[in-house]
């Protein structure tokens, strides 16, 4: 007797259920109520597709040896059917290979019950239509093609007297799948003459238009369907079987993934390519955010950034558009860069009057190690739900998409770089596959999830170069440490939603410090040229990278980065609150060559000069103890625009705003400060805008799609409550219907009013007995439940459930009947 997946289920042993709520995580979201209720959703078609996904093509062809050889009256199939099928062809597996395929599909129940009657889910059908890429038996399709392939000689003679062009049809549909579509009127075309040449129209779907197929459809070698003449042609699965003779009835089947032919590299050399790359996207990416925050970038009201933005950002940085286009959307997911609108608040990305720029993270970023800045763009970029291959294509409405904008969004993002970089993990170290070798294997590991998304998957690998995950092709050291340490963390039993994130160790990842072991070690120093340029003989320390802020200006990049010291960046040191003997003293304690005599002169210049306008409010006004270069400035042509008066031989006033006059007058060469009311010279650093602090990409799940993992102990805690519920169902089917319906139903009147139920329910306290009350809880719903009646007081019926062990508590107005149980 044929036993269904639900009483399968029910026969378990706890640990056995609990190991396929561990295979197949999606089932428990939502926990189910019962068994029943869990078997449901274990064949539903969004279940089984998540399960088929995962799985490499070995074992789907072994599932479809399964269908094929199952019972076509609705019965099962034998283990020992489905290895006698897969080995059939010229190149058989392993006997064993086949069992452990079987028993993957046997946990996965995919196929369920004793191996001497295997039966597949219902789901698969539903799923994949065509096992093994074959079409429906003939006798399903059509009576007299069934009687063509019921007699195997004549449909011997049948194809080998096809035409080439109709021969080459046939083999295309045996490859799979078996189905082609027609254009109207295709089969009405003669069959006869030159026109039995015509060549295959790839564009069709695998079925060319012309007499070929006409040919074969008089043959009854192929069978029109889908209701239409002419819509859709279909191979019986009887010829495409005969047609796969050299190949096997389920295709070429490989146990194990393709091999990478491809030569190892060097292992020192993979890293070192690796880590340059990533000194690279660190700078690059520092170098877009300073951009940012000088320029910040608007946001389109459509959403996103416009391509001239993206354009101006590529030529300041000196790259291409789309490698631009990758570091400005990993710096998004990364969370340091943000929108934020005109008055300075937050905002949601997309609408008007915003703009991009650095967010309050940015600092904190920039003060961290180089290691552990690149780790977090890494992380971000595994993270992100962001596409960046589509930045610069068309939507489907023709319009181009920018960079931040909704049409690149895909939630499949995450799941297809972590199925790339596990590719080149599985590999030994250091060794590179082409891309071509990387698409082979991820066809053959999950190809449900691989086919159609190979540019994606370029992308991906194109992307890890860029990023310096991977270095001369291959996974560098570090990256394999970060994909463990992502994988890790992502999958952790303990916190699958990731709600412990805050309490983690503050000290470095293994990656981290793999990657810090590779990278040149930061610099507190540097070298002092006679041309005043600064020269920092790797990279500096966060100290040093933010006092060259100050005082020098950034020429060029590279493993020795150089600076120039000029009269505009002592100025600016200056008015950020140094004097001229921290200045000297800073040049002294960095340098590691001797201070060249012309920047000390520069310095003291400079300082001799600072101050020497003091600019004040009064609608503005300029003033000096200096007579003469008050009046040079009344004098300066570039100032005209200041409108200046002289009121005394020692102020000079203007109309406008102090800050307006300031930068008029350090254009045109000057170095005026600022005072307050007491004549105060107020020094500071400039002021600069920042966006709210964002959630990182890699904060919110590596992937959106994932079910969350949780660990046997739990697991056996929601099988003892899917076992409750499911033991609950059985009770309330037990229940007397008047129970069961209540009050509320239509129909005949229950046979127990409330003042009946009241009586059964008196007597059954006194009797110490079981009784059935059926009740309308919180909701409005009827329900029913077995209890042993303890007290009956206040308006309340105080019972126990047996079966629970548990204390419920009725309201007696609620209580619609009560039987007592038999």
């Amino acid at each position: 007797m044929t036993t269904s997946l639900a009483d399968h289920l029910r026969a378990l042993p706890d640990e056995s259920l609990a190991a396929l709520l561990q295979l197949r995580p999606d089932l428990v979201v939502p926990v189910p109520a019962d068994v029943s209720a869990l078997a449901i959703r274990a064949q539903s078609r969004v279940s089984v597709a998540r399960a088929l996904d995962g799985l490499d093509q070995f074992t789907l062809q072994i599932l479809d040896a399964a269908r094929l050889t199952r019972d076509p009256e609705g019965g099962g199939t034998a283990t020992d059917a489905i290895l006698a099928l897969a080995t059939t062809g010229p190149h058989p597996p392993a006997p064993t290979a086949v069992r452990r395929a079987v028993d993957r599909l046997r946990a996965l129940f995919l196929l369920y019950g004793p191996e001497h009657d295997l039966h597949v889910v219902d789901g698969v059908d539903e799923v994949s239509a065509y096992p093994a890429g074959l079409g429906r038996p003939a006798a399903d399709l059509d009576p007299r093609t069934a009687a063509l392939c019921a007699d195997p000689a004549k449909l011997r003679r049948t194809l080998l007297a096809a035409p080439p062009s109709a021969r080459a049809i046939l083999d295309r549909l045996a490859a799979g799948p078996p189905v082609g579509t027609v254009p109207p009127g295709a089969l009405d075309a003669p069959a006869t003459g030159a026109e039995d040449e015509l060549p295959p129209d790839p564009t069709n779907g695998g079925a060319p238009t012309g007499s070929p197929i006409r040919w074969l459809v008089e043959h009854r070698l192929l069978v029109p369907v889908s209701g239409v003449r002419g819509s859709a042609v279909e191979l019986p699965r009887e010829v495409g079987l005969l047609l796969r003779r050299d190949s096997g009835p389920l295709g070429p089947l490989r146990t194990d993934p393709p091999v990478v032919t491809s030569p190892p590299r060097e292992p020192k050399a993979v890293d070192s390519a690796g880590a340059g790359q990533t000194m690279e996207v660190v700078r690059h990416t520092e170098a877009l955010l300073e951009s940012l925050a000088g320029e910040p970038a608007p946001v389109l009201r459509s959403g996103g950034v416009g391509v001239r933005d993206l354009r101006r950002l590529a030529r300041l940085l000196g790259l291409d558009d789309s490698t631009t286009a990758l570091l400005f959307e990993v710096a998004y997911a990364a969370g340091l860069l943000g929108e934020l609108d005109l008055t300075g608040s937050a905002t949601t990305r997309y609408g008007g009057d915003q703009q991009i720029l650095p967010t309050g993270g940015y600092e904190a970023w920039r003060a961290s190690s180089l290691a552990q800045r690149w780790e977090q763009l890494a992380r971000a970029w595994l993270g992100m739900t962001r596409q960046v291959g589509l930045v610069g294509q068309r939507d489907d409405r023709d319009r181009p998409i920018s960079v931040l904008s909704a049409e690149a969004e895909r939630a499949g993002a995450p799941a297809a770089r972590r199925a790339v970089l596990a590719v080149l993990a599985d590999l030994a170290p250091a060794t590179a596959p082409t891309p071509d070798e990387v698409l082979e294997l991820l066809d053959w590991r999950a190809p449900r999830r691989a086919r159609g998304r190979e540019v994606a998957h370029r992308e991906v690998l194109a992307e890890a170069a860029q990023l310096g995950v991977t270095g001369l092709g291959a996974l560098t050291s570090y990256g394999r440490l970060l994909l463990a340490d992502v994988t890790e963390a992502d999958e952790r039993a303990e916190d699958p939603l990731g709600l412990l994130s805050d309490t983690e160790s503050d000290e470095p990842s293994t990656a981290v410090r793999a990657l810090d072991a590779l990278l040149p070690a930061p610099v507190d120093h540097f070298l002092l040229q006679a041309d005043l340029t600064v020269v920092v003989p790797g990279p500096p320390d966060p100290g040093l990278a933010a006092e060259l802020d100050v005082v020098a200006e950034h020429e060029s990049a590279g493993g020795a980065s150089v600076h120039r010291v000029t009269t505009a960046s002592v100025r600016r040191a200056l008015d950020a609150g140094y004097s001229a003997d921290d200045l000297h003293a800073l040049f002294r304690r960095r340098s590691r060559t001797p201070v060249p005599q012309g920047l000390t002169y520069l310095v003291d210049d400079v300082a001799r000069k600072h101050g020497g306008l003091r600019v004040g409010s009064a609608g503005g006004y300029v003033r000096s103890d200096d007579e003469a270069l008050l009046t040079e400035v009344l004098a300066d042509r570039r100032l005209e625009q200041l409108a200046f008066r002289r009121l005394a031989p020692t102020v000079l006033v203007t109309p406008y705003q102090v800050g307006r006059m300031l930068t008029a007058l350090r254009d045109a060469g000057y170095a005026p400060v600022p005072e307050d009311a007491s004549g105060s010279a107020v020094l500071s650093r400039p002021k600069t805008r920042r966006a709210p602090a964002r959630v990182p990409a890699a904060g919110r799940g590596l992937d959106p799609l994932a079910s969350p993992r949780l660990p046997m102990p739990r697991l056996l805690g929601v099988v003892e409550q899917i076992r409750r519920g499911d033991a609950a169902a059985r009770v309330a089917r037990r229940a007397p219907a008047v129970v069961r319906g209540g009050a509320t139903r239509t129909g005949p009147a229950p046979a127990h009013t409330h003042n009946d139920a009241l009586a059964v329910l008196q007597q059954a306290v006194r009797d110490k007995a079981l009784v059935w009350v059926g009740y309308v809880d919180a909701h409005g719903a009827t329900a029913s439940r077995l209890v042993r009646p303890v007290s009956i007081g206040a308006g309340y019926l105080r019972a126990e459930d047996e079966r629970t062990e548990m204390m419920h508590t009725f309201a007696l107005h609620r209580i619609t009947a009560a039987v007592l149980e038999d």
